[in-house]
């Protein structure tokens, strides 16, 4: 995440070289589907012991989310649409948030024995057919992944950001209001504090530089799953 951070702060600075303060005019920063996936298991698989993996496959304005649980000897992966309604993330605030647009989609189930498959089948059918819902964020909530409040996602990264001073210090530079979803791409809209970025020392630049293009050519793509 401190990469990616990095990233965005460097790709809005390079455009007002010359600029003083919080700029105003919001600017776009392209992030790839490869890096946005690597971050989200380093910063999310990896912290939860039950989730196996995390993926994105993205399209224009929504995105396709893959989660493979394992729990009490059941495995499985499952998919849903989601449509993303708000990206913050500064020194205080790291929130994203999604509507659900599609039902959870069971892509493969492994059980430990018939009695959890037939109770597994039955929990999917009661949220689906009677309480006419979706189970996907009743089991992330549950597991303390996410946060539902009014039918929204809420994923608050804070509490994984917020341990990392490196994290902080870079969210105390870039200010992203928002973000945009397009075909195999994240578009992040935000401003950069210049003054705090410009207080920086070259030394802290070069070595974050070359952190970044590290970063950007040892990333492994993630095996998508097809739409």
């Amino acid at each position: 995440m401190s990469t990616l951070l990095s990233s965005i702060s460097k790709g809005i600075r390079r455009a007002y070289e010359k600029a003083e303060g919080f700029i105003e005019e919001e600017r776009e920063i392209p992030i790839s589907q490869v890096f946005l996936n690597a971050t989200f298991k380093r910063y999310v698989t990896d912290n939860l012991s039950f989730l196996d993996d995390l993926h994105a496959d993205v399209y224009d304005d929504w995105l396709r989310l893959y989660a493979t649980l394992g729990f009490k000897g059941l495995n499985t992966t499952l998919s849903v649409d989601l449509k993303l309604i708000q990206m913050e993330l500064n020194k205080d605030i790291q929130l994203l948030v999604f509507e659900q647009i599609s039902d959870t989609q069971v892509v493969e189930a492994k059980f430990k024995n018939a009695l959890q498959k037939i109770g597994f089948n039955a929990y999917v059918f009661f949220y689906h057919k009677i309480l006419h819902k979706d189970p996907l964020g009743p089991i992330l909530q549950r597991f303390d992944v996410v946060e539902v409040k009014d039918e929204l996602l809420f994923l608050d990264l804070n509490r994984w950001l917020g341990k990392s001073r490196s994290i902080i210090d870079t969210l105390a530079k870039v200010h992203v209001n928002h973000a945009q979803l397009r075909e195999a791409e994240l578009v992040i809209l935000g401003n950069v504090n210049l003054l705090a970025l410009f207080n920086k020392s070259r030394d802290e630049d070069d070595d974050a530089e070359q952190e970044l293009e590290l970063a950007e050519t040892t990333v492994t793509p993630i095996q998508q799953k097809k739409k």
